[in-house]
């Protein structure tokens, strides 16, 4: 199974935090990687997402949409994803959910690189998470050390 984590884009300042959203300069860096994600999973025979789960929070969800538009999926919530949330609760969430080749999540920081870190089983594999930034893992089962990785990529220009 494939399992790409993805972290919201750049979101302004404000109160309450659940309510940031994107910047002009987030929007554009998330549609600009929406847009190559496809062709960069393609040109490395990687099948595309069949499911997209997102926190609720509105930074998040905004990054979410612009997924979904270019996959063609359907964004569903998951609290397992909002701040403060766990990687046990998110391996629980993945444990509950039924079988895809590729699943996409998408929440925030430190839980995506915590997750990223914890399933390749290594800090530092992969560069702390920016925002809009993206890590495609591969494995049977997500738990500690399970994992391998298939690429990473991050704005300004998502490795084009």
């Amino acid at each position: 199974m494939l399992l790409t984590v993805w972290r919201h884009g750049e979101a302004a300042p404000g109160r309450p935090d659940r309510e940031r959203r994107l910047t002009e300069r987030g929007h554009a860096e998330v549609r600009r990687g929406a847009a190559a994600y496809g062709a960069a999973l393609a040109e490395r025979g990687l099948p595309t997402p069949e499911a997209l789960h997102a926190s609720r929070w509105l930074r998040t969800w905004q990054t979410a949409d612009y997924l979904a538009e270019a996959l063609s999926l359907t964004a569903e919530e998951a609290d397992a994803l909002i701040p403060g949330a766990d990687v046990e609760g998110v391996e629980a969430l993945l444990d509950g959910l039924p079988a895809a080749a590729h699943r996409v999540l998408v929440s925030h920081q430190p839980l995506v690189s915590e997750l990223v870190d914890r399933w390749l089983g290594e800090a530092g594999c992969v560069p702390a998470l920016s925002p809009g930034a993206y890590a495609v893992l591969e494995a049977e089962v997500f738990a500690p050390g399970c994992a391998s990785l298939c690429f990473w990529s991050a704005p300004p220009d998502y490795g084009l």
